[in-house]
């Protein structure tokens, strides 16, 4: 049995983390921008099996991108109201909106892995803009 997800797992596991473009330069920087977002991806997932669990709702069903979405707005309110009553009641209420959540069923979709926009026709910027400047003076 292996313990490695299919292909199409980690090419949407990649995207809906945006980790297709990593923003490292060496390659210990790199690694530890893989682990955190694989940090944060089993984070949310953790909440996501909570939210389920609690409210009697499917996992899989869930949305991914939808928990990040609550996630991200509540996060603020529950750092104010940390270590009072009302942060647990705001905590219940984000697991509550997670487990309402669902996605439809919808059999036989395939979405394919395209850029939508084409890329522009100028260069990358791979110098400096001091250098890049005083190129175009000349």
């Amino acid at each position: 049995m292996s313990l490695t997800p299919p292909n199409s797992d980690v090419k949407d596991i990649k995207t809906t983390s945006e980790m297709d473009i990593l923003r490292g330069k060496s390659v210990d920087v790199i690694y530890k921008e893989i682990y955190m977002h694989f940090l944060v991806y089993n984070l949310v997932r953790a909440l996501m099996w909570q939210a389920s669990r609690e409210h009697g709702r499917p996992l899989h069903r869930l949305s991914y991108a939808g928990t990040v979405q609550y996630l991200n707005a509540v996060i603020p309110y529950l750092w104010f109201l940390s270590k009072t009553k009302k942060a647990l009641y705001l905590y219940q209420l984000l697991l509550e909106w997670v487990a309402h959540d669902i996605l439809p069923y919808r059999p036989n979709r395939i979405e394919p892995r395209v850029i939508k926009r084409r890329m522009k026709e100028y260069g990358l910027l791979n110098k400096p803009r001091y250098v890049m400047r005083e190129q175009l003076e000349r």
